[in-house]
């Protein structure tokens, strides 16, 4: 009877692959299988739907087995810019719908490729595990822009909400590759080259240390009615700036908590796409788009 248990423990723990959120596309695991950092991998992501409509991805729970889903530009379109796109949610959930699917198909609009990241989540701790995931997303695509047709040094990380906390602490804690690790992406630099933080937020931040070659990062946030958002972001942004890391802040009026890039009835905040887009451009990272962003 040992064998048979010691087969069916083993098979237990073998790690589920994230499904796509997307059907067809392309999803890649951070972590190889068993990797130290791991666990619970036998347990499948759960998917919501959005309320009233069945056939709409809203939210993805239960993350264990870190990805990134891959979403080219089409080649005629491709420009060479990458972008990991992480999703908010409070980290409770990933609203991959309106955080993810909706941001990676306007960013193929405008030649630029997308991987939707799916980091870890509560109980496991936004400031150590999701970070570890959100770095190693960075040299995933590192590691793989050749084949995905991206320059190596044009990876943006663009996050929303909770997601905007995990992109203040990549534009912290990013780190040199290894250049004599086994793990060919252990190699790469986890540092992104330019970095966006949508209606940001998080519970804690350390503002202190910011590194003298941290990326340049566009900050975007309402004002009043999202009050506690909008202080984070003016004090990292007054952080960057203090230690001369080139930095863009947009507090607007109005506008509310969320929203991903939905116009917002056309107040100034619903713009903030087309901002953003003309800051990359400002940067040099990518042409002007042919088309109007949105």
């Amino acid at each position: 009877m040992i064998l048979p248990l010691l087969a069916a423990s083993l098979f237990a723990q073998q790690p589920v692959a994230p499904k796509p959120l997307v059907p067809g596309a392309k999803v890649i695991t951070l972590w190889p299988a068993g990797h130290p950092t791991l666990k619970n991998t036998d347990q499948e992501e759960v998917f919501r739907m959005a309320p009233n409509q069945p056939d709409r991805l809203n939210s993805v729970i239960d993350v264990h087995n870190p990805s990134i889903e891959v979403h080219l530009a089409p080649e005629g379109k491709r420009n060479g810019v990458g972008m990991i796109v992480a999703p908010g949610g409070g980290n409770t959930q990933l609203v991959v719908g309106g955080e993810g699917i909706d941001i990676a198909k306007w960013l193929n609009e405008m030649g630029i490729s997308a991987f939707i990241l799916r980091y870890r989540l509560r109980p496991y701790d936004s400031t150590v595990d999701a970070v570890a995931d959100t770095l190693r997303s960075v040299q995933t695509v590192r590691a793989n822009s050749k084949e995905w047709g991206v320059d190596p040094n044009k990876i943006g990380l663009i996050g929303f909400s909770a997601g905007g906390e995990q992109a203040a602490w990549a534009t912290l804690k990013f780190a040199d590759g290894k250049p004599d690790a086994a793990d060919p992406i252990e190699r790469m630099s986890s540092r992104a080259d330019f970095i966006m933080l949508i209606y940001p937020g998080w519970r804690r931040m350390q503002y202190t240390d910011v590194p003298a070659n941290a990326p340049p990062v566009w900050i975007t946030c309402a004002g009043l009615d999202d009050a506690s958002h909008a202080r984070a972001s003016v004090a990292f942004h007054n952080a960057l700036f203090d230690a001369k890391v080139s930095s863009e802040l947009m507090i607007y009026r109005r506008g509310g908590h969320g929203g991903n890039i939905k116009p917002r009835n056309g107040i100034p905040f619903g713009a903030w796409p087309d901002r953003m887009i003309e800051w990359i451009v400002d940067l040099g990272i990518m042409p002007k788009p042919a088309q109007a962003p949105r």
